[in-house]
């Protein structure tokens, strides 16, 4: 296991973003000089279980500040995917897997669809997970540090990859925003819906199918942009920073929590065959493109001339999460809500050891 911490001034000046749409498949950037500051975190988490091997969780956050920008365009051509070879049948993919299994993961786990927080090596029921989830939400507020300040919170937040909202309405709840959720599911956005209104949110929070790869949103508007463990579906990560940047607002934040594979040293060009292998299965399994890693991420973040860049490795905080999500589908909840699932024409491999 690699422990990383990574931090990056690269200019003393700092500019004001400003982003209008190019020819097709371009993104142009120029420069203001406004003094305003966006800062932007990613995180990872990878892991799978498998061939009596595991692979460790893993969660890296990065910071990075807006600063000297020159005009640039960047290519946005979409990549081959490891699960379904086309950018279309990846997304149609992504749809119907979550409009399948959504419903089973709300019944065992609740709000929140993705890794938690724990402390290493510790000994964790079902309701510690759903606690870890909520932890995963605020260890990754405090690595970003959002202010407490309610002059400084956050207003105006969109969150990329919502599931069925977890995110969006504890984020509302926390800081009285308002926030927009977008998925690629039918099922998810309209199901996010129905809880906001249940939970009294309806009036804060809305939910849509979109694509993050082309938000549907005007450029500037967020002050926090949120994505957590979304990135891993974006077939193209050029884009998909890009559209991140675009919808921030000056002097706001992105977060972002996705799957990477681990950083090759520059003895190594590629992952080994057995790590290839495994990594294709969990692409055939939950729908992912290729894989890459975190110097990846780092290198796109540095290519929009950004600084303060900040990486730091979780990995054994997030470790307890995939046991207990096979686990969880040998309960007696999980059998019949997988039975459930079946009627209905669902797709049950969401938690299916075997495919991993």
């Amino acid at each position: 296991m690699v422990i990383t911490s990574i931090s990056v001034c690269q200019f003393s000046s700092i500019s004001k973003l400003y982003l209008h749409r190019g020819g097709r498949g371009h993104l142009n950037f120029a420069r203001t000089t406004s003094p305003t500051t966006t800062r932007i975190i990613s995180s990872k988490s990878a892991a799978a279980i498998g061939c009596g091997r595991k692979y460790i969780p893993v969660f890296t956050p990065f910071r990075v500040s807006i600063t000297r920008r020159r005009l640039m365009a960047i290519n946005a051509a979409p990549t081959q995917t490891a699960a379904t070879g086309t950018s279309e049948s990846l997304r149609k993919g992504i749809a119907e897997f979550y409009d399948e299994s959504s419903g089973i993961w709300e019944d065992i786990w609740g709000d929140h669809m993705h890794h938690g927080f724990y402390e290493p090596d510790s000994d964790v029921s079902l309701s510690d997970h759903r606690s870890a989830q909520i932890r995963m939400i605020e260890e990754s507020l405090r690595f970003a540090s959002l202010s407490d300040d309610s002059k400084q919170q956050p207003r105006n937040i969109v969150d990329v990859g919502c599931g069925i909202g977890g995110s969006s309405r504890y984020l509302a709840r926390k800081y009285g925003a308002r926030s927009q959720g977008i998925t690629l599911s039918p099922f998810q956005a309209k199901r996010a819906q129905e809880l906001a209104a249940a939970q009294g949110l309806d009036d804060k929070v809305s939910f849509q199918v979109a694509d993050a790869l082309n938000q549907p949103f005007p450029d500037g508007q967020f002050d926090l942009v949120w994505s957590m463990e979304s990135g891993e579906h974006m077939p193209d990560k050029t884009k998909f920073v890009n559209e991140l940047a675009r919808v921030v607002a000056p002097g706001g934040t992105i977060i972002i929590v996705t799957w990477c594979h681990r950083d090759l040293p520059s003895s190594e060009e590629s992952l080994n065959p057995d790590e290839e292998k495994l990594l294709n299965k969990i692409c055939d399994a939950f729908f992912l493109p290729a894989w890459c890693s975190t110097s990846d991420y780092v290198k796109l973040l540095q290519s929009l001339s950004l600084e303060d860049i900040k990486a730091a490795d979780w990995s054994q905080y997030v470790a307890p999460f995939w046991p207990a999500v096979i686990k969880s589908a040998l309960t007696w909840k999980g059998i019949t809500s997988l039975l459930r699932s079946d009627d209905k024409g669902g797709n049950s491999h969401a938690f299916d050891d075997r495919r991993i």
